[in-house]
């Protein structure tokens, strides 16, 4: 079957910009061949093929996509209680939604203040996560230092133990802190940003090497001949090219920490001070089913943000986390 008008032009088009004079000299002789038509798999061999990939990843797509179809649905349910909660609930109303924009409600008073306590804390502590992470990285990438190899497998060695093995020393440490300095002691967010400091650097710090050890030397040789020291090498050279890498930790550690539980928990007290995850925990307190469409509304506010901010840097997110896989 011989190809259309639109399809020659595109493929020419396509010759032109990868192949050059030489591509545009056999564009249209490459464009004007019949392309071939194989006949459709039987449904048997279509299903061993490729079929069931298709339905793995429908599989997939259905199990991940029915808890926020459940926590909508709850949102928008017209009774405001866990057993009544259905994919498809029976009457549909937005006032739980309501209640949230009206200033006048007690219930949903501190809401907005968790928020910005969320926000604070997170971009905050994420913002000085990779400033640590990119500076340590570039220790590791580019020094050659007595210790490097195992002190970046230790980094590593720390990151397999889950965080909250830890939450008695933390505890302890905070209430020792706020004893001497009680501005970063307990119950504070400046306490709890500190915390957070800690719970990814090795990890981001692996990440972040692999990137830099992806950028040549030659270009820290060459600064240097021309003058350059450490730390201009580093700020005007090295940190502009892993930019996509440092964009890609900021993002994935400001989506964990907005969404941190256990330790904020643990470390905030007063409820001026605590974190959406925390206060949303009050919705549930006094009887488990009594403000379930409130908190299924507040969770479907407050993961909006978080949402948008995840689609439209999620090629960032792809790029920058393969863009160190392989050196050279």
């Amino acid at each position: 079957m011989a190809a259309s008008e639109r399809d020659i032009e595109a493929r020419v088009e396509t010759a032109a910009k990868t192949g050059g004079q030489r591509g545009m000299r056999w564009a249209w002789r490459r464009a004007k061949e019949p392309t071939t038509k194989h006949p459709p798999l039987a449904p048997k061999m279509w299903l061993r093929t490729v079929g069931w990939r298709h339905l793995i990843a429908i599989i997939a797509v259905i199990f991940a996509l029915y808890p926020v179809i459940y926590i909508i649905s709850s949102s928008v349910n017209a009774q405001d209680t866990l057993s009544a909660a259905k994919v498809i609930p029976d009457q549909m109303t937005l006032d739980s939604y309501r209640e949230f924009f009206n200033p006048e409600n007690p219930r949903i008073t501190p809401f907005a203040t968790w928020l910005k306590n969320s926000w604070i804390v997170s971009v905050a502590a994420s913002s000085m996560n990779v400033a640590l992470a990119a500076m340590a990285a570039y220790a590791f990438a580019r020094f050659r230092f007595r210790g490097r190899r195992a002190g970046l497998l230790s980094l590593l060695l720390v990151q397999i133990f889950p965080q909250f093995l830890a939450f008695v020393a933390i505890l302890l440490i905070m209430i020792n802190i706020g004893n001497v300095f009680e501005a970063i002691g307990l119950n504070t967010l400046i306490g709890l940003t500190l915390v957070y400091l800690g719970g990814a650097i090795g990890f981001n710090t692996f990440l972040i090497k692999g990137f830099m050890d992806s950028v040549p030397e030659s270009l820290d040789e060459s600064a240097r001949v021309d003058g350059a020291g450490v730390g201009t090498i580093f700020w005007k050279i090295i940190l502009p090219l892993t930019r996509p890498a440092l964009a890609v930790i900021f993002i994935i550690s400001f989506i964990n920490l907005f969404g941190e539980f256990l330790l904020a928990r643990t470390l905030l007290s007063s409820t001026e001070n605590f974190t959406l995850a925390v206060g949303l925990q009050l919705f549930t307190n006094a009887d488990y089913g009594a403000s379930w469409g409130l908190l299924s509304a507040s969770a479907v506010i407050a993961a909006g943000p978080i949402v948008l901010t995840f689609l439209i840097a999620q090629r960032a997110i792809v790029s920058g986390l393969t863009g160190g896989a392989v050196k050279g």
